[in-house]
């Protein structure tokens, strides 16, 4: 099947860096079938590009040698990807199903490109489910006294599954802060509000309480800072006076996963680019 080439990247704006990029590429030959850009206030210039694999002479190793030196002249961060390299995505839930039967349905049907080498769980409600789909389940009870140990062990399942991106599918443990230093951008929440809204737990009983007309679910990246990482993806639905904390519950559902999955094919389509506490989304 034909493949592609991702070349993504972020630098101080300046002229030219549109013409090196896509002047390298023709060069060798390269075919651009995608182009994204974007340049932001604070002087920095963000391109995602995506090359006809086949058009090119070499692959990724000798791409990165021969555009080192135009990358040292822009200072810029870039990486290149290969689209026929799946991105492993190990899910971490514990008893709600809707955000990780969504994500089983996705990679079942090659919605988008990722593979999912294992579920590890905190309970084992959603063994039958996992193992039906022919995927490892590890269970890993998480309790108070063996917090160490047990994120010990999923961090030890995670690098054994080579995982590429760790989703957190309605996991409901706060992963601990030396985790998430060591797995930057590649911890992904769904937290069940309209983030900065509603922090922590409950956060439609907050909702119901604060009489707000519009709930919603945000996708983010997971730092030490508690559902403060940078917004990867939002949506809303609108609620009214006759709507309780169950029916909320109820409703919000569908946003959690639609915004969970648009998230996640965000980042391992590359299309994500991180600028401090934002995101740079490139579609």
């Amino acid at each position: 099947m034909e493949h592609n080439y991702v070349i993504s990247l972020c630098c101080p704006d300046r002229i030219g860096v549109v013409a090196s990029v896509s002047g390298f590429i023709a060069e060798h030959g390269g075919w651009i079938v995608e182009s994204s850009q974007h340049s932001d206030p604070a002087g920095y210039f963000f391109m995602r590009t995506e090359i006809r694999a086949s058009s090119l002479p070499f692959g990724t190793e000798e791409f990165r040698d021969r555009f080192s030196r135009i990358a040292e002249d822009f200072q810029m961060v870039w990486k290149i990807c290969d689209t026929a390299v799946r991105r492993k995505v190990v899910i971490l839930v514990s008893k709600y199903d809707h955000c990780l039967s969504d994500l089983l349905y996705r990679w079942r049907n090659q919605d988008f490109s990722f593979d999912i080498p294992c579920v590890i769980s905190n309970h084992e409600d959603l063994r039958s489910m996992v193992e039906w789909h022919g995927i490892p389940y590890h269970h890993v009870p998480v309790t108070k006294d063996n917090k160490a140990a047990a994120f010990a062990e999923i961090e030890r399942l995670f690098n054994d599954a080579g995982g590429d991106v760790m989703v957190l599918a309605r996991f409901m443990q706060i992963i601990p802060p030396d985790l998430c230093e060591r797995l930057p951008g590649r911890i992904i929440n769904i937290h069940h509000s309209f983030l900065p809204s509603f922090v922590g737990a409950k956060p439609y009983h907050q909702a119901f309480a604060r009489g707000v007309k519009l709930i919603g679910a945000t996708c983010h990246y997971v730092t030490a800072d508690l559902d403060a990482g940078p917004i990867i993806e939002q949506d809303v639905i609108r609620v009214d006076h006759s709507h309780d904390p169950s029916t909320m519950v109820r409703l919000g559902r569908d946003v959690e996963k639609n915004v969970l999955s648009r998230g996640l094919r965000y980042h391992v389509e590359e299309r994500i680019l991180l600028q401090g506490s934002r995101t740079v989304i490139l579609s």
